[in-house]
C-alpha cells in the first residue's frame, strides 16, 4: 500500500528541457484532438493541463519547479494559436474569436494549476531561507 504513495523513478528526474518538451507535446496533442474533434478545447485538454503541472513538478529535478509552472500556460497558448491557425486558416476575426474562446475555456484549469505550482515553488524557496535572528 505504501508503494502507491510514492512512485520511485530511476535517476535524478527530468531536466528543464525535458519538462518543456513533454508538457508542450502533451498539451499540443490533446488540444489538437479537442479542436479537431469538437471544434473547441474542453475538459480533456484541461485535465491534461493539470496533469502537466503536477507531473512536471513531481518528476522534475530539484530546481525545475519554476519551469514546470511557467511552461503549461505558454505551451497551451502557443499550441492553441498554431492549431487554430491551421484549422481555421488566415481569417483574423475567426482566429481571434476562437483563440480567446480557447483561452477562456481553459482559464479555470490554468489558474488552479498555476496556484498550486506557485505555492510549491514559493514554499520551497521559503524553506531554503535561513530563519531570521531575533533581536
Amino acid at each position: 500500500m505504501s508503494s502507491l504513495n510514492k512512485i520511485a523513478i530511476q535517476g535524478p528526474g527530468l531536466k528543464k528541457q525535458g519538462i518543456f518538451v513533454l508538457q508542450t507535446f502533451f498539451i499540443g496533442v490533446f488540444s489538437f484532438l479537442d479542436l479537431w474533434l469538437r471544434s473547441g478545447v474542453g475538459v480533456i485538454t484541461g485535465i491534461v493541463i493539470l496533469a502537466c503541472f503536477f507531473t512536471g513538478i513531481r518528476f522534475g529535478r530539484p530546481g525545475t519547479t519554476y519551469v514546470a509552472v511557467v511552461v503549461p500556460p505558454l505551451a497551451f497558448a502557443g499550441t492553441a494559436l498554431l492549431w487554430i491557425l491551421l484549422l481555421d486558416g488566415l481569417k483574423p476575426s475567426r482566429v481571434g474569436i476562437d483563440f480567446i474562446a480557447a483561452l477562456a475555456s481553459q482559464a479555470p484549469y490554468l489558474i488552479i494549476g498555476s496556484l498550486y505550482g506557485w505555492f510549491v515553488f514559493l514554499n520551497a524557496k521559503a524553506k531554503k531561507k535561513p530563519p531570521k535572528a531575533r533581536s
